[in-house]
């Protein structure tokens, strides 16, 4: 049976935390850079036939830079937008069609889990 596809509104009611294993930091400009440690048997091969990177680094823009560390595994996507909204104003419109398009990604790439 195919999963049911969540509308933005049941989609901004689950709670998000970070994924256990990535290392993240926050340079002087308050950008983020998340740490993923390339891991498993793939990984080595391509890093010893195509000098592929241990670590890869993903730069957050200034939006994702500002809600990844609001991220804290207790608080949900809707609430999440309120200070999103505050801080951004209009450009962050329409506010929570985009946040439930974030995190999709960032589920996507197993940056995020949610909260069961």
């Amino acid at each position: 049976m195919a999963k049911k596809k969540l509308t933005v509104e049941e989609y901004v009611a689950q709670i998000p935390r970070r994924h256990p294993s990535i290392q993240w930091k926050t340079d002087d400009q308050g950008m983020v850079t998340l740490e993923i440690e390339n891991t498993g048997w793939a990984n080595r091969i391509a890093q010893k036939l195509f000098k592929r990177p241990k670590i890869t680094y993903v730069h957050l823009d200034e939006t994702g830079s500002f809600v990844w560390p609001l991220i804290d595994g207790q608080t949900s996507i809707k609430e999440l937008g309120v200070p999103v909204e505050e801080r951004f104003g209009e450009a962050a419109q329409p506010l929570y069609p985009r946040l439930a398009k974030y995190f999709q990604i960032l589920r996507s790439y197993n940056f995020i889990l949610f909260k069961s």
